[in-house]
C-alpha cells in the first residue's frame, strides 16, 4: 500500500472528545468534512485521548461519513497507560511490550474503522523500553499492513538513536512554537534534518494565548503589527513562523472550531520574511538572539 504524504497542517483530534468541545457524531462529520474541504486531510489521534474514549468517537463518525479512507490519514500514538477503569490501571506510566503494542494498534484500528494506520508514533519515551520488543511488534504490524509508517513523540535526539538501532524512525512530534523553541536550539530539530527524521509539533500556538505573561503581550504586539502587513490574523503568523524552519515541521492544530480550521490553512501561503522572522524570535526570548 502507498504512503499518502500528510497534509501540511494536521488536525488534532484531542478536543474533539470529552476532554474539549465533546462533539457529537454529525458534527465530528461535519468537521471532518470542513478539515477536508480546507486541505487538512491528516488526523492526529492518541489511544489516551478522551480517557480512551475520542478514538472511537471519531470511528463512528467516520464509519457513518461516506468518507473514502484512502483520502485522508490517520495517525495514533501508544505507550501511554492513564488510571483507568477501562484498562484497569492505578498508577499513570508506560507499556511498551510487544504483546501491548500490538494489541493498542488493533483498538486504535477497532476504534477508527479502519484497517491500518498511515503512521503510530510512540507516545512518550519510557526508561524501561526494551528497544527489541518494540521493533518486534512494528514489524509484526507493518507485515500484517496494519501500519504503514513509524514513528516516536517527544523523544529527544539520544532516545531516538536507541530506537533507530533496530527501526528507522521517520517522524517525532514534538512541543514546539514561538514560545518554546528549545528544539531548535538543543539538537532536537538538527538531529532530525541529519536522520531524515521529519518532525511534527504539538501545541503549535504556545501560550500566547494561555498566558498574560509579559512574553506573551511582547510577541501579540509584533504579530499585531505584522498582521497588517500580511493581511492575515495572529495566528496565521504564529504558525508560518514555525513553517518556514528548514525541517518541514508539520503543526498538529488542536482547535475544533470550523471557522478557525478554515483561517488557518491561509499559513500554507504564507512566506514570513527573514528578518520578521528573527523579530518573533527576539520578542519571545526577551533578548537579542545569541
Amino acid at each position: 500500500m502507498n504512503k499518502t504524504p500528510f497534509s501540511k497542517i494536521i488536525a488534532g483530534t484531542m478536543t474533539w472528545g470529552i476532554w474539549g468541545r465533546n462533539l457529537d457524531r454529525l458534527q465530528m462529520i461535519d468537521l471532518m468534512n470542513t478539515c477536508i474541504e480546507s486541505g487538512i486531510t491528516t488526523f492526529d489521534h492518541a489511544d489516551i485521548y478522551g480517557g480512551y474514549t475520542t478514538e472511537a468517537a471519531f470511528g463512528d463518525a467516520f464509519g457513518e461519513s461516506r468518507i473514502e479512507r484512502d483520502k485522508i490519514q490517520m495517525i495514533s500514538k501508544c505507550g501511554i497507560q492513564l488510571p483507568s477503569e477501562k484498562r484497569g490501571t492505578i498508577v499513570h506510566h508506560y507499556d511498551y511490550a510487544k504483546s501491548h503494542i500490538i494489541w493498542s494498534v488493533e483498538q486504535s484500528l477497532k476504534n477508527l474503522k479502519t484497517d491500518y494506520l498511515d503512521l503510530l508514533l510512540i507516545h512518550r519515551p519510557s526508561p524501561l523500553m526494551q528497544v527489541d520488543e518494540i521493533a518486534e511488534a512494528i514489524e509484526k504490524l507493518k507485515t500484517e499492513g496494519k501500519i504503514l509508517d513509524v514513528g516516536v513523540s517527544n523523544f529527544t535526539p539520544s532516545q531516538t538513536d536507541l530506537i533507530q538501532t533496530k527501526i528507522k524512525v521517520n517522524y517525532n512530534q514534538i512541543e514546539f512554537s514561538v514560545t518554546h523553541f528549545d528544539a531548535m536550539l538543543n539538537g532536537s530539530l538538527d538531529h532530525m534534518q541529519v536522520n531524515g527524521i521529519q518532525p511534527m509539533c504539538w501545541s503549535p500556538l504556545g501560550s500566547v494565548f494561555k498566558k498574560e505573561d509579559e512574553k506573551s503581550i511582547r510577541i501579540i504586539k509584533l504579530a499585531t503589527q505584522l498582521s497588517l502587513k500580511y493581511n492575515v490574523s495572529i495566528d496565521i503568523l504564529l504558525l508560518a513562523w514555525i513553517m518556514k524552519h528548514p525541517s518541514g515541521i508539520l503543526p498538529v492544530i488542536g482547535t475544533a472550531d470550523k471557522t478557525r480550521i478554515t483561517n488557518l490553512m491561509k499559513t500554507t501561503s504564507i512566506e514570513m520574511e527573514l528578518e520578521d522572522w528573527f523579530a518573533f524570535w527576539t520578542e519571545s526570548a526577551g533578548k537579542k538572539v545569541p
